[in-house]
């Protein structure tokens, strides 16, 4: 009920003196005073700049060392598919290897993230990465030593498994920076400005990534480049790890209370099956650009085609987060979604690399702002205690789409050729928004099921308007 409705309702309930003469005046310039505010929150949205997020005190000091923890998190996919493809010469071998560590990640990624939330990040982080570097190290050692698909396939899983879940817990950092001294309209549009900040550094990953181990394969060796990917996770995770006064409060259980997984919430669940779409067309157009490329007999350019996709995706985001949206966020993720499959249907059909490209690029302008209006809309679905689970399954969803990508483009591309596999991205996007359209009603945060949710801002305006009326 908005604060205008509270306002009528009291003023047709009055009763009719001389004493509610004067109630009615009163009630009459609060109508007044609530009507101003509704219509000058909805002429002026809460926007924060970059730069003022920025300046957040102590900010720098984690997001530094998570960047280079998170540069190697698009590095390792495309490594195992260029050292795979070296060493078995089969695409189909290369994107199952990617999909068995996506899928290991998409499964234990999520339950790091519960006992980050319930032992701390840096309890869970540091054996993490310290694993990873090691699983890392055998893949790369079966690979070179030519085993069989089967042992590589089993490397993958503890290499996938380990990813480190920073960008969850970077997310998780600055919620608990934000609203530590409890919700508000300022603390709200934080947030959101935050998630579209995070979201615009996954996408710089995506495009750095990527390019990256590309470049180190051809200069090196595929191996060399994921010894690159394990090393700055290493390093990185170690030192995020390390700044232990910006993490948030661990999250101790009530006795006697069961503690409710994220997943328990419906729309968490819808956001999880959209974000496999995205996933899957990560993996789709990784494969499938590679492929590509080296149809036309420039395989070197495959990382450069994908980070340009990447780099669309990027550019929305900074323009995303700059914005002072109107709409409501679902209104918003449905409609990038559906910029998405119509971006993807157009890929399969390009004649060559350079209209390759162009298509990548328009498709990746869909990729962030669908990101970031998930991870808005996730944070207002979940209780305090369950925030980095939920993100990790978000994370985990890109993960496990894009692994189911990977393998259905290399058996595609294996059979029928070099554009077939971007069908791929198209279905997995597709189906997404089918399940994102015909479910939306469930991403109404709990409350009531007249309330519509926008953003955290958006509801700490709510909120205080209604607090208004009431007092």
């Amino acid at each position: 009920m908005t604060a205008r409705r509270t306002v009528e309702i009291a003023a047709e309930s009055a009763p009719d003196t001389a004493q509610s003469t004067a109630q009615d005046t009163a009630q009459g310039t609060l109508r007044s005073a609530a009507t101003d505010t509704v219509d000058t929150a909805a002429e002026a949205p809460a926007r924060v700049g970059y730069g003022e997020l920025l300046r957040t005190p102590g900010a720098w000091t984690f997001l530094s060392p998570a960047l280079v923890a998170r540069l190697p998190y698009a590095m390792l996919s495309m490594g195992i598919l260029l050292l795979v493809t070296q060493t078995t010469g089969s695409y189909g071998t290369a994107g199952t290897a990617v999909a068995v560590a996506a899928v290991a990640q998409a499964l234990i990624g999520p339950q790091t993230g519960r006992l980050a939330d319930r032992y701390g990040q840096a309890s869970v982080l540091v054996p993490t990465v310290l694993v990873h570097a090691a699983s890392v190290a055998l893949l790369i050692t079966l690979a070179l030593g030519h085993a069989p698909a089967w042992s590589v396939y089993l490397a993958a899983v503890p290499a996938g498994a380990s990813v480190p879940q920073v960008g969850a817990m970077v997310r998780a950092r600055w919620v608990s920076t934000f609203t530590g001294e409890g919700a508000s309209p300022a603390a709200g549009a934080k947030v959101s400005t935050a998630f579209a900040f995070e979201s615009v550094t996954d996408e710089f990953t995506f495009v750095v990534g990527p390019i990256l181990a590309a470049n180190i394969a051809a200069l090196a060796s595929p191996a060399v480049a994921l010894v690159v990917e394990a090393s700055l996770t290493l390093v990185g995770g170690l030192a995020f790890a390390a700044q232990r006064r910006s993490a948030p409060a661990r999250i101790l259980p009530e006795p006697g209370v069961k503690r409710v997984s994220a997943l328990a919430s419906p729309g968490v669940r819808l956001l999880v099956g959209a974000f496999l779409g995205v996933g899957a067309v990560f993996g789709g157009m990784q494969v499938s650009v590679n492929a590509f490329a080296d149809s036309v007999g420039q395989h070197d350019s495959g990382g450069t085609v994908y980070g340009i996709f990447a780099g669309g995706s990027m550019l929305a985001g900074v323009l995303y987060g700059v914005i002072a949206w109107r709409r409501p966020v679902q209104q918003r993720m449905v409609i990038s979604y559906t910029m998405l499959v119509l971006g993807c249907s157009m890929l399969w059909a390009m004649p060559n690399l350079i209209a390759l490209t162009v298509a990548g690029l328009i498709c990746g302008l869909a990729i962030a702002p669908t990101l970031i209006s998930g991870y808005t809309l996730v944070e207002t679905l979940v209780a305090d205690g369950a925030k980095t689970e939920a993100f990790t399954w978000l994370t985990g969803a890109i993960g496990l789409g894009l692994a189911l990508g990977s393998m259905a483009a290399g058996k595609l591309l294996d059979g029928h050729g070099p554009s077939v596999g971007f069908l791929v991205p198209a279905v997995g996007a597709g189906l997404g928004l089918i399940a994102l359209v015909s479910l939306r009603h469930l991403l109404a945060a709990p409350g009531g099921p007249g309330r519509v949710v926008a953003s955290s801002a958006e509801l700490g305006n709510a909120a205080q308007l209604v607090g208004a009326a009431k007092g």
